[in-house]
Order: structure tokens, then sequence, then C-alpha cells
């Protein structure tokens, strides 16, 4: 069976991002123990990602290549923005746990997208969030196995992802 449209497929990797000043560094290990399954074709994976997979079979390894503008985009000033405090209160009191460095957010902007804000600062001008993708702006370098490949079951074309214990929801 070959990783198509329409077919699960699991894969093991390494991912190394490169920023171009430190050289490339290892962002991310998915093991052979537990790989990353996705449905094929339904873009829930890069597309320079999937077709490096394409027509490839159990036990063969892939690598790839992805620079940013076919990656996360280049990273964007204007996804940098401060929010008050005040937004952050719950009922009336402050919500403290929340408000760390590092923490990651979800919020909607005003089209009811859910965007992810990672906070980087907390002053007294409020709380600093930045919107970008973490891997906005770097080079991509995937290297890695195919372990598994089935047929999607219907309700999984119907859906455009993964269902069941080895649907991990990487959104």
């Amino acid at each position: 069976m070959k990783a198509e449209k329409d077919k699960v497929v699991a894969v093991a990797y390494t991912l190394k991002v490169d920023d171009g000043e430190s050289g490339q560094e290892l962002f991310e290990t998915v093991s052979e123990e537990s790989p990353f399954y996705f449905l094929f074709g339904h873009q829930n994976v890069l597309p320079k990602f999937e077709e490096a997979l394409a027509g490839k079979e159990v036990g063969e390894t892939f690598s790839v290549f992805i620079d940013f503008e076919n990656g996360y985009g280049d990273y964007d000033d204007s996804k940098k923005v401060i929010i008050p405090k005040a937004n952050f209160k719950e009922e009336g009191k402050k919500n403290r746990d929340l408000l760390k460095v590092g923490s990651v957010i979800p919020m909607q902007d005003d089209k009811g997208n859910q965007m992810r804000g990672e906070i980087t600062k907390v002053d007294y001008l409020g709380v600093h969030m930045d919107f970008n993708p973490p891997l906005a702006g770097y080079d991509l370098y995937f290297e890695g196995k195919v372990m598994a490949i089935r047929e999607a079951e219907q309700v999984e074309i119907e859906h455009g992802h993964v269902h069941g214990p080895d649907g991990h929801h990487h959104h």
C-alpha cells in the first residue's frame, strides 16, 4: 500500500530547524513507538511534507527540506500584540496562573479564527502576545520513515482528519 490521498499514514521523524544563524537544531522527534498519524491529501500537514511522502510504502524513509515560505511563512511583526490585562480577568479576579511568560493561549480573532498566542512578556502596558506560529521564519528539515499505512474510514474522509486512538490532533 502506498501513501496517497485518503490513506491514513503513520510516520516517525525528526524535525530540525535552521534559523540561518546558529545552524540546525532539533525541534521535534516523533518516535517509531508512537508515530504521528495523519489523513493524506486533506491539508493536515504541510503540502511539501506530503509531496515527499507520496507513493512511499511502509518501511521507506524520506527526507525533505522545506524553506520557510513553503513552511509556516515568514515571521510577521504585526502578529505581536499587547492585550490589556483586564481582558484576562475571569469573574472579576485576575487569572494569575494564565499570565505566565511562555503560556500559550488559544484565542479568536475578530473573524472567529482560532489563533494561538504565546505570552512573551507581562508589564505595565499589558500582556505581550506573539501569534506567529512557533516555526514562522524557520527553514525545516524533516527526516523520517513510514511506519504504517491503512485505508481511511469513510467518517475520517468526511471529517478530513484521523479518528480513534491513533488520531493525535496536531492542529
